[in-house]
């Protein structure tokens, strides 16, 4: 009785482990230590087999979120391109298929509901341990010190540039833009969505295009 009760709170405690801080789970060491704790905590009920179902429902959740966190850095990686290419591609590009912005959404309310969908989707994949490797490095980046793990916060960069690029978007369909009027009118645009954006509670892509 006393080690179903052990076990219960191992179970709770591993439970909890994994699914704040998966990453801790990513190395093979890590994982094969996790699994001999979790068939030594069976042993315990072997009768019922209720905590083995609990210990494999916890586990399928872990790789699953280890595998939805590679590939969505995966995807984030191809998507990485120096400005300098993109900056020769636009000026390959014909003049006639250079869209602006008001030619792909002229509507505010949905381009402000657009840019909140991207917005979560960034905000959904930072971690509790993504924040706790920026606090535990603070120490070193005031020291002036190797930058070390910092770098593997790569949730954190993707919201930072995903704020930066978005600011960069909206001066760049201004300043495209030659005529006085149309600029005036493209200036107007992005004033409604962050006003849209506002109303919707996305106060961080409002104040990247402010």
């Amino acid at each position: 009785a006393k080690l179903k009760s052990f076990a219960a709170k191992i179970i709770q405690l591993l439970k909890e482990w994994t699914e704040t801080f998966p990453y801790d789970f990513q190395d093979e060491k890590s994982m094969k230590e996790l699994k001999e704790i979790a068939h030594r905590i069976t042993q315990c009920d072997e009768e019922n087999g209720t905590m083995k179902k609990i210990i494999s429902q916890m586990t399928q959740n872990l790789l699953m979120a280890l595998s939805a966190r590679s590939q969505y850095q995966e995807i984030r990686e191809k998507f990485r391109q120096p400005v300098t290419d993109k900056g020769t591609i636009l000026k390959t590009k014909p003049q006639s298929t250079q869209k602006d912005i008001l030619s792909v959404c002229c509507d505010p309310l949905i381009l402000a509901q657009q840019l909140t969908y991207i917005e979560l989707e960034r905000v959904s994949n930072i971690y509790p341990e993504d924040l706790m490797q920026i606090v535990s490095h603070m120490d070193s980046l005031d020291n002036h010190k190797c930058r070390g793990d910092v770098t593997k916060t790569y949730n954190l960069e993707a919201y930072d540039n995903w704020f930066n690029c978005l600011s960069m978007l909206v001066a760049t369909e201004i300043c495209r833009v030659v005529k006085k009027k149309q600029r005036t009118r493209m200036v107007e645009f992005f004033i409604d969505v962050a006003r849209e954006c506002f109303n919707i509670g996305n106060f961080n892509s409002m104040m990247a295009i402010i």
